[in-house]
């Protein structure tokens, strides 16, 4: 079994008193990093919405497929009313943008060659952090909707009669973690500006909490079955069994994390009753989904978040449910000229046990707008970037 590793953590009063130290610093995203940083004493609120949300990840997942695929109710409001809709709306899978907006399962393929049906994820663009009437990045005279859809496709949601309150808290919690990332990139400009020669001021700041391409991916890892990819491998095997999320990395500035949540769907079913109320008589919006019950831990203490050190140590690393920790991705590398560096990183899954163990995750991806630069000296923009790392990605 891989080590256990300690995350460099920091409590967020200090990196609003811009008191984090640059070794600090250094020791979390340095050369000889493990390229994380935790973040704890983060706004109350948090944890609660962590739940929350998380809780919404298993419901989706366990959505009928008719829900996530071609046809699925949303909502209108008329004069004070809601109408559920039951034409044909917009796909919860969006084939054209790469299934970087909405649902996706299946999409994907594993290291082994594999299509990875071991988790879905629901993208979602976070340009309503900067603007709540943006549903997508702003084109450009060089990215628009038709030549990069990737980003500029909006956002689709499944109707409140599907998901009550889905929306509204992924938006809250993804407010939430973007502005400690703030905080975080605050910190990393002080350290850039004494450490790179020419370094813009306050840049990396600017860039995160003025982008209206940051991506929010809402994961669920479903319960695994005996006989699956991973429980086929012999125990005491190799430790980088990256069979839940393949070695990668992220090619974004900072990636805002919250700790998995564990739920046994078999005790705590995620199955959704179908909506009581009818058409021309409702008169209100549906309440919130109630949130399920989180496992203490997970069963199988060798799944979740692996990193890749510079030494070529694979080891473990745990978020405490009560912190935010943040990933340093490609783009990061990029804009700091090297001295902080991306980490490769990969999920273990959990083996089949007596229960229904799903692992519900979020990571918020805060990226530069397209026409940012992430290389300042060739002056690359983001979007040319971004554009080079989607083609490498295998979709099927």
């Amino acid at each position: 079994m891989a080590p256990l590793a300690q995350a460099v953590t920091v409590s967020l009063k200090d990196l609003k008193a811009g008191t984090v130290s640059f070794e600090t610093l250094k020791e979390a995203f340095g050369p000889d990093s493990l390229g994380i940083l935790v973040v704890k004493d983060v706004p109350a609120e948090f944890v609660e919405l962590r739940h929350r949300l998380l809780s919404y990840s298993s419901y989706l997942g366990n959505l009928p497929k008719s829900k996530l695929g071609k046809c699925h109710d949303f909502i209108q409001l008329h004069t004070g009313r809601i109408a559920v809709d039951t034409r044909r709306s917009d796909e919860l899978e969006n084939e054209k943008a790469k299934y970087l907006t909405g649902w996706s399962l299946g999409k994907e393929t594993l290291k082994n060659g594999q299509v990875d049906t071991l988790k879905g994820s629901f993208y979602a663009n976070c340009a309503f952090y900067v603007d709540p009437t943006l549903a997508c990045a702003k084109p450009t005279e060089q990215f628009n909707a038709d030549n990069f859809p990737e980003y500029l496709s909006p956002n689709i949601w499944p109707g409140e009669a599907t998901l009550p309150g889905f929306k509204d808290s992924l938006e809250q919690l993804c407010g939430v973690i973007i502005d400690v990332a703030v905080l975080v990139a605050r910190a990393c400009d002080r350290f850039a500006e004494q450490e790179i020669s020419g370094y813009p001021s306050s840049y990396l700041e600017r860039v995160v909490s003025t982008s209206t391409t940051t991506k929010a991916r809402l994961l669920h890892y479903f319960p695994e079955e005996p006989g699956t990819v991973a429980d086929s491998k012999a125990a005491g095997g190799d430790e980088d069994e990256d069979d839940w999320c393949a070695t990668h990395l992220d090619h974004g500035c900072l990636t805002g994390l919250t700790s998995a949540m564990f739920v046994d769907e078999a005790k705590s079913s995620p199955l959704i009753a179908a909506p009581k109320f009818e058409t021309e008589e409702a008169t209100g919006l549906p309440p919130p989904l109630a949130p399920l019950p989180e496992l203490a831990a997970s069963p199988d203490s060798a799944s979740g978040l692996y990193i890749k050190s510079r030494t070529g140590e694979t080891v473990q690393v745990k978020i405490p449910r009560d912190c935010i920790a943040f990933q340093t991705g490609e783009a990061l590398e990029r804009i700091t000229a090297g001295k902080f560096k991306a980490v490769p990183h990969f999920v273990r899954g959990a083996r089949a046990t007596s229960g229904r163990i799903a692992r519900n995750t979020l990571a918020v991806f805060t990226q530069p707008n397209l026409g940012d630069e992430v290389d300042l000296e060739q002056h690359i923009t983001f979007g040319e970037f971004a554009r080079g790392v989607i083609t490498k990605n295998t979709v099927v």
